[in-house]
């Protein structure tokens, strides 16, 4: 069964996940990439994650338009499965007085989620040009998920077999017998 999930359960989900998948868009065109985040929600706040990269693509759209989403997922099987998606604010925090404290935060939030959390920052650059870092933020505003708990008496692995077939001939646009 799919069950819809809360607020909370979703945050959980945020705040044990480390890659995750951030969406932007510029110009009608959507973006997808994978991130490492750090989840971060204190008390009386509100939650965001915290990331690192380095210029390019996806740093220009989110500049030109904020709104972004992650996507968080953890697949057991096709009847276990957990999906979150959370919609926020890109914010850039530059490395300049005032914005020292949230950028000292998300270095040391990301260094304690993960050793070399860099690493996906610089993976495809020209050697020749500069990388400039950049940490940002997502501050979340909402947040949706769904998860699917599987029955308590597993099915046959026959019955599971059958109904992957069907599903593959409707989605192939044949029969559904």
């Amino acid at each position: 069964m799919i069950h819809e999930m809360s607020r909370e359960e979703c945050l959980r989900v945020l705040a044990g996940a480390r890659l995750a998948r951030l969406a932007c868009a510029y110009e009608n065109q959507p973006y997808i990439v994978p991130a490492y985040f750090a989840y971060h929600a204190p008390p009386g706040g509100d939650a965001c994650l915290y990331g690192f990269t380095t210029a390019g693509q996806k740093v220009e759209w989110m500049r030109a338009n904020p709104l972004v989403c992650v996507e968080v997922d953890e697949f057991v099987s096709f009847d276990q499965w957990v999906s979150v998606i959370a919609f926020g604010r890109y914010e850039e925090l530059p490395d300049v007085p005032g914005r020292n404290r949230e950028r000292l935060l998300a270095h040391e939030l990301l260094q304690q989620a993960r050793a070399m959390w860099w690493e996906t920052a610089g993976a495809v650059r020209n050697r020749h040009e500069p990388s400039i870092p950049i940490f940002y933020v997502v501050r979340i505003n909402q947040v949706t998920g769904r998860k699917a708990i599987s029955s308590a008496v597993p099915a046959p692995p026959e019955r599971k077999l059958n109904w992957m077939r069907r599903l593959l001939r409707r989605l192939c646009g044949g029969s559904s017998k």
